[in-house]
């Protein structure tokens, strides 16, 4: 029987000029994280999604791995500095390297051009069969619905077979994100 897993790498918006229903979504994910007794392992952030879901891990009894590029963390207020442990690299490409390495499984949040790109080099990796790890993403109010429109445009033109939809899952909600995470663990 497999472990459980325990390390759940989240991707998310750092922009604090969002719509508060984005920060709601980000807590429950950070209730369920640390009332299920998980570690997060996330970009290190204290802003935006980042900052309220490793808080809201935090007051839920969770552990909290952040891992952020010397030069974000050079910026004052911008590194969550009570993390658990909080690993500094020199690069953003480092950055998502190590973020990679703690990983178990990778929860997707809404989030800009940063989060899109964290979201297609695993969804790429796991493509080319360099990981098994659960993909969910959590689309909320169908925010990622632009983008899904855009991988049925890839399925249509036969850029990529529609077996990639296999690749990740679509959640509404955190909830049936880590549902889908942890089931998936235990296929």
């Amino acid at each position: 029987m497999p472990e459980r897993i325990r390390n759940i790498c989240v991707y998310c918006s750092s922009s604090n000029a969002i719509d508060g229903t984005y920060f709601d979504v980000a807590e429950e994910a950070g209730r369920l994280l640390g009332a299920g007794g998980y570690t997060l392992v996330y970009g290190g952030g204290s802003v935006g999604l980042m900052g309220a879901l490793a808080r809201s891990v935090h007051e839920h009894g969770g552990q909290v791995l952040g891992v952020i590029p010397e030069a974000l963390k050079a910026r004052e207020g911008v590194a969550y500095e009570i993390a658990d442990r909080l690993v500094t690299t020199p690069t953003m490409q480092k950055r998502k390297a190590v973020m990679y390495q703690h990983a178990e499984a990778f929860m997707v949040l809404p989030g800009g051009f940063g989060t899109l790109e964290e979201f297609l080099e695993v969804l790429t990796l796991k493509q080319l069969g360099y990981h098994r790890r659960a993909i969910a993403v959590v689309n909320t109010d169908g925010f990622y619905d632009p983008l899904l429109d855009l991988f049925e445009h890839f399925y249509d033109e036969r850029f990529a077979p529609e077996t990639h939809r296999a690749l990740y899952h679509l959640a509404d909600t955190p909830e049936a994100a880590l549902h889908h995470i942890e089931a998936y663990g235990d296929a």
